[in-house]
Parts: structure tokens; sequence; C-alpha cells
């Protein structure tokens, strides 16, 4: 029982952990919290739907196709609307309350395109495998290993490449980053893509879990926020470890509660982070 509960925390703290680092990475750069951060996430879900549904592409094609469309969304509506704010010196209050609205907005026009009924993507159901007594599918052991893969790919990211070194100059100093030569623009522009498409990429693999909904990532940006704020809000690294711990949180506890309750354990850890050590395990940025 509680081996199933692990595994299935882990898959579902992977998933956490990959819309958290993206999450993170957009505070620690552009400084406000992005309540829209789940509806891409949702956005690059019901994306690869239509991709593979409606144009009649094979899944990973729709996959590869769908991450950088949503990420290119997020681009022009940093352009058309966020940049605007930004030049106006608008309250970090002001862009999150817009990004409450964005939020809206996207979840009513996945309702409006694609009906508010459930959905799934056309691939076959997998059986379950029995591994030492727990039971998981392909679609299961492939989110983990995605996710993982995707995590390296960011640490490579941010420690080894020019972009990762002029986002991280950029978090910690923007006036020095812009004296230094930074295009600052452009290190916002690469931080909206890479951060959509994780958010994308976390959509999709938990459309291969359950099914896709537009309210799907409404649902897990209360768990999304409690993970990067459990690792240090700004912490990338941070945000992987806390997407797991939020993870096995939240699956351990239907042992003891209602599963009704799992959100409730996210919102607990959060405050009690917040109370005890409000910057987090790691630290924050």
């Amino acid at each position: 029982m509680i081996g199933q509960l692990i595994a299935n925390g882990i898959v579902y703290g992977c998933i956490i952990a990959l819309g958290a680092i993206g999450l993170s990475l957009a505070y620690r750069i552009m400084n406000f919290a992005n309540f829209a951060h789940g509806d891409f996430l949702t956005l690059g879900a019901y994306l690869t739907l239509f991709f593979a549904a409606t144009l009649n592409l094979g899944f990973p094609a729709a996959c590869i196709l769908a991450i950088p469309v949503t990420a290119a969304f997020a681009v022009a509506l940093d352009i058309g609307i966020w940049k605007p704010m930004r030049s106006i010196g608008a309250s970090r209050t002001a862009i999150m309350i817009l990004s409450i609205g964005v939020s809206i907005a996207i979840r009513n026009a996945l309702i409006i395109f694609f009906r508010p009924d459930a959905l799934r993507f056309p691939l076959p159901v997998m059986e379950s495998m029995n591994l030492g007594g727990i039971l998981l599918t392909s679609f299961q052991i492939s989110v983990v290993l995605i996710a993982l893969a995707s995590m390296l790919v960011v640490h490579a990211l941010l420690s080894r490449t020019v972009l990762g070194k002029s986002m991280r100059a950029l978090a910690d100093n923007p006036d020095l980053a812009r004296i230094t030569g930074i295009n600052v623009d452009r290190v916002i522009r690469y931080t909206w893509m890479v951060s959509m498409g994780l958010a994308a990429l976390a959509g999709i693999m938990f459309g291969l879990i359950t099914h896709i909904n537009p309210n799907m990532g409404w649902s897990i940006i209360l768990p999304m926020f409690a993970a990067a704020i459990l690792g240090g809000i700004g912490n990338a690294y941070g945000a992987m470890a806390g997407g797991l711990i939020i993870g096995l949180a939240q699956e351990i506890s239907t042992a003891i509660l209602p599963a009704e309750y799992k959100i409730a354990v996210s919102f607990a850890i959060m405050i009690a982070v917040l109370f005890f050590r409000p910057n987090g395990l790691l630290g924050g940025g």
C-alpha cells in the first residue's frame, strides 16, 4: 500500500516539479507570481490533443510541436501585455492581478473551443506492470524519465550556457545586468519560452496519466506554488525537490485522509514553510 502511494507520489511529484521550475524561474527573473502558469500547462495539453487528434500527427510529433507553440504564445502575450505593464512601472500586484485575468481568459477560451468535457489523448490504454507489488503503466514510467531528463537539461542551461548565466545575472541584479550589456528584453523572452515550455511539458505529462479538462492547470497551481515556496521561491533546484516532496506528501496523505484533502495538504505545507522558514528549505534565488 505505502509502496504504491510512494510510486504514485513520485510520478505526480515529477509533474509538479516541472511546472514549479518554470514558475520559479519566472518569479526570480520577472519578479511576479504568475497565476496564469497553470493554464499554460492546460494549453500545452490541449494543443497536443489538437495536433494529434485533429491534424492526425503522431503523438510524439504533436508533443514536440505543442511545446514551442505554447512558448511562442507566451512570448506574444509578454510583448502585447506584460512588457507594456513593465514599461509604465506597474506594481507587482497589478501584474499579478493581470495574470489572473489572463488565466481566466485562457481557461474560458479552451472551454469555448474544446468544450468543458474531460478528454483523453488518442493513445491505447496501457495495462499496468507489476514491479515488486507496485503497479505502474509505461506512461507513468515515461513521465518520471522525461521529467528527470528535463531537469538535467534545465540544470545544464542555467549552469553552462551564456543564456543561463545572463538569466542568473538578471535575477541577482537587474540594474547591473543592464549596465554590463545584457539584453534584458531578450533574456525575459527566453525566460518565458523556457518557463512556459516546461509548463506545456508538465501539462502533457499530466494528461498522460489522467484526463484533460480546462481546469486541470488551475487544480495543480497551488501544489506548484507550494513546491516553489518549499524549495525557495526563485530557486529552480529547490523547485525540483519541492515538487517531489509535495507529490509524495499528497499521495501518502491518502493513507489516512480522504483523497479530497490532497490539495489541503499542499496548502498546509506551504503555510508551515512560510511560517517557519520563509526563504524555503534551500533558500530563494
